[in-house]
């Protein structure tokens, strides 16, 4: 058993899955190690014991190792959820976002950019996708002075929030309900999308 499979704390696999149900479940199982292991530590047959499929299963879908950290690695996905505001009301949207990721999944997607110097030169690939599909979306919607500039202290606000209370488990934060911290954090967050 490698180091990272001990580690896995594999769900129980359901009977039977649809495709696109099980193809999900690789994705979590993926974006779940890599938030905590090396890339170069992660096997496959540590994702497919975490998703609860066969690792033949896992190349079925995928093809290879690279193909399948190439789709964890992409955040459009998780930036459309995040945007998925109108502007005037982003800010505690995106506070929202991150914590009730946080808590219904255990961690939030955008918290990977974290752990990206764990990850070798696959961490530039990490880094460059957060900013195009995270940053730069973001600051395509902002407008005024300086858009990509206010999109990046938005973000680094949002993260260290996720970072408070995901990782740092801070226990205030955490008993606070989500629509209190919405409504203290999301005012900052928004001074820098509509300033």
């Amino acid at each position: 058993m490698n180091a990272v499979s001990g580690r896995s704390g594999a769900p129980a696999a359901p009977a039977r899955r649809d495709a696109a149900a099980t193809k999900e479940a690789i994705l979590k199982a993926a974006r779940h190690l890599l938030a905590r292991h090396a890339h170069a530590d992660i096997t496959l047959k540590d994702v497919a014991e975490r998703a609860g499929v066969s690792a033949p299963l896992v190349l079925k879908y995928f093809g290879n190792k690279e193909s399948l950290f190439a789709r964890v690695m992409s955040f459009d996905t998780d930036a459309d959820a995040l945007l998925a505001a109108p502007l005037d009301e982003l800010g505690r949207h995106m506070v929202r976002h991150v914590l009730e990721s946080q808590r219904d999944r255990g961690a939030d997607p955008l918290l990977r950019i974290a752990f990206a110097p764990l990850h070798g030169d696959q961490g530039d690939v990490l880094r460059a996708n957060f900013r195009a599909h995270v940053v730069d979306a973001l600051a395509a919607r902002l407008t005024g002075p300086d858009p990509g500039l206010r999109a990046e202290l938005a973000v680094a606000q949002l993260i260290g929030l996720g970072v408070m209370y995901g990782i740092a488990r801070g226990p205030r934060l955490r008993e606070s309900t989500i629509a209190d911290t919405a409504d203290r954090y999301g005012p900052a967050v928004q001074a820098q999308l509509t300033p």
